[in-house]
């Protein structure tokens, strides 16, 4: 069900970055149909954390999907990460 995923995101992100910001959106109905899809759904985070601090983009994009790891071999298809420092926001 995709209201326990964003769930399970929500707090394992606050966990892993106790961000000052934090909006998961799930997209997955916009894919509906999509081949791969039907296993794991869409979703946008837009994240701010000063865990971020001195990371490059690919930096922090590797900590959020390390944060999901078990999460992104089935339950997230695809994941789009918009990961500011509270400087950046």
């Amino acid at each position: 069900m995709p209201d326990n995923r964003i769930t399970a995101i929500r707090t394992r992100l606050e966990q892993a970055f106790q961000p000052m910001a934090l909006e998961i959106i799930d997209e997955s109905a916009k894919h509906a149909g999509h081949p791969g899809a039907a296993g794991g759904g869409h979703y946008i985070v837009n994240i701010v954390s000063a865990a971020f601090t001195g990371k490059s983009p690919i930096q922090r994009h590797r900590l959020v999907y390390d944060a999901l790891d078990d999460m992104m071999r089935g339950e997230i298809h695809a994941l789009s990460i918009q990961a500011r420092t509270p400087e950046e926001n």
